[in-house]
Order: structure tokens, then sequence, then C-alpha cells
């Protein structure tokens, strides 16, 4: 998989994005980026997904997050569920970040899955990189059938000096 690529936007924020090639149907990737089911494995957060725009969503930290950040296990974000067109857009805010899940066929029977998460400093650009990095990881597999018997948080750990800002 490609590394995500980092840029600035019109309004002064940044973007993170990663774009894969999927040789899966638009709506079996569906599924696993928005079914509680997959989710659990891959997302950064324990969250069910309300898909009806304007919808609000609860993101908790989930017990991995307290072990390993020293979160409260009662803490939660919030959001809401700006687009959904079923098989093709998911974007939803958490937070003040945005956060655009594309799917777009690529004539072969897969498509492009492309994740942009759009946020308010670069910093938080390179720190949220490397654990998006590793949970597109987990998607894949999910979609291949492949068993998932490695750790997210753990592959994240490894990719992120990939994702260090040069100086």
């Amino acid at each position: 998989m490609d590394n995500g690529k980092i840029n600035l936007t019109y309004d002064g924020r940044v973007s993170l994005s990663f774009q894969l090639a999927i040789p899966h149907a638009p709506d079996k990737v569906w599924k696993v980026i928005t079914q509680r089911e997959y989710l659990d494995a891959w997302f950064p957060a324990d969250v069910d997904f309300d898909l009806t725009p304007g919808a609000d969503l609860l993101f908790k930290v989930t017990p991995e997050q307290v072990e390993r950040f020293g979160l409260p296990a009662d803490h939660v974000t919030r959001g809401t569920v700006i687009s959904v067109h079923p098989h093709r857009i998911l974007e939803f805010l958490w937070d003040a970040d945005t956060l655009h899940w594309e799917l777009a066929p690529d004539g072969t029977g897969g498509c492009w899955l492309t994740l942009t998460h759009t946020m308010e400093d670069e910093e938080s650009a390179y720190a949220h990189a490397a654990g998006w990095h590793a949970g597109l990881e987990v998607v894949a597999a999910q979609l291949d059938g492949r068993e998932v018997d490695w750790s997210p948080w753990d592959r994240a750990d490894e990719l992120s000096p990939q994702y260090r800002k040069s100086a």
C-alpha cells in the first residue's frame, strides 16, 4: 500500500489522503467501512454509524486506547454525518475533523477506495497517518478474507517513522 499524502487545503487546513485499488465491488467495501462487525477490527474508536445525514455520532475510546494512551474509559468525542451515498460516499465530522470516504468503480469489478481526513494542522496529519495506514491494511485483509493476526496499533507503531515530518 502506498503511503498517505499530506497537503494543505484551500482554506488553510491540512488533508491526509490515501487511495487504494481494491479488487472488490463497492458494495462489499461499503460494508467493511460502515458495519460494526468489521469496524471493531480497525477503526480507531468504538462507533456505530447511523447512515443518515445529520445524525449525531459518538466516538468512544477502545480498551486498547485506554491501555496504550491512558485515555479515560468514559471519554467520548462527537461527530455528525454530513453525506451518505451508499456504496459511494460517506462523509462525517469527528470533532473538528472531516473524514471523507469515497468508492469509485474501476471498470473491472473492483473499485478505488479514497480516504481523505481533513484537520486543522499539519502535526495532526502526521500523528494520524500511520494509524489510518495500518487500519486500511486491515480493511484490505478483511476484504480478501485473510486472517488479521496482527495488531493495527502495533502496525501503526511500525509505520510511524515513514510519517515523520522532515525538518
